[in-house]
């Protein structure tokens, strides 16, 4: 009788178990994060929502108030966004998209005024016109009402950070020089002559010129 022996197959390269890598998928929300602080900030480079850059970051407590209440807006209307985004009819899908915005801008409206009353009428109308800020109605209808939650939770954090950030460089430079001082703590000297113009609207429009050809310039020069 033949004896049948059996041979253990040979790890060839193509057989041997392979590590798995992260795809590029897995990235993608690292990317998304990331685009909103640099690549497409929403206010040095896409140039959204200026009205509140404009108007309420003559100080730094108020730039960084306004950017928070804006970035809990963009976050918890893109989460719902995108959970409810197989179920919103296309026909009403921008008012559903306002209708969910004013729904947290109500929230965070009565939560400023429950932490500060000061700082409530510093910000005044402004905080009501979330609502409307293109920002927040854009990544809504582009970004989150077409992927998947994570992906929106993702774009709402790097483009509400973005824009909180942008809005600290503008109220800092304004407080600064208008004030002489940062967050109300005096920096500068008592004989610094203050510019009085910095914290009038017109201060506004100078300070984000400055910025915005600072930002140009420095992506220009990365380009290169």
């Amino acid at each position: 009788m033949e004896t049948l022996t059996k041979v253990a197959p040979k790890n060839t390269p193509d057989s041997s178990p392979k590590k798995k890598g992260r795809k590029p998928a897995d990235l993608l929300s690292n990317d998304e994060f990331i685009k909103g602080l640099w690549r497409e900030n929403p206010v040095f480079v896409q140039v959204l929502g200026m009205c509140p850059v404009l108007a309420v970051t003559n100080t730094a407590e108020n730039a960084l108030a306004m950017g928070l209440a804006t970035s809990f807006v963009l976050l918890m209307s893109n989460v719902l966004v995108s959970s409810l985004r197989n179920f919103i009819p296309k026909e009403v899908r921008i008012s559903s998209y306002i209708l969910i915005i004013a729904t947290f801008v109500t929230i965070i409206d009565y939560v400023i005024q429950s932490i500060s009353v000061e700082l409530h009428k510093s910000l005044g109308a402004f905080i009501s016109l979330i609502v409307v800020n293109c920002l927040i109605l854009s990544r809504a209808e582009a970004f989150a009402s077409k992927n998947t939650i994570g992906k929106s939770v993702s774009d709402a954090l790097g483009m509400g950070m973005g824009f909180t950030f942008a809005l600290l460089c503008l109220g800092v430079v304004r407080e600064l020089l208008g004030s002489g001082s940062i967050f109300g703590w005096q920096l500068m000297m008592d004989n610094f002559q203050t510019w009085i113009i910095m914290i009038l609207p017109a201060g506004g429009f100078f300070t984000l010129a400055l910025w915005l050809l600072l930002f140009n310039g420095l992506q220009l020069k990365k380009s290169k």
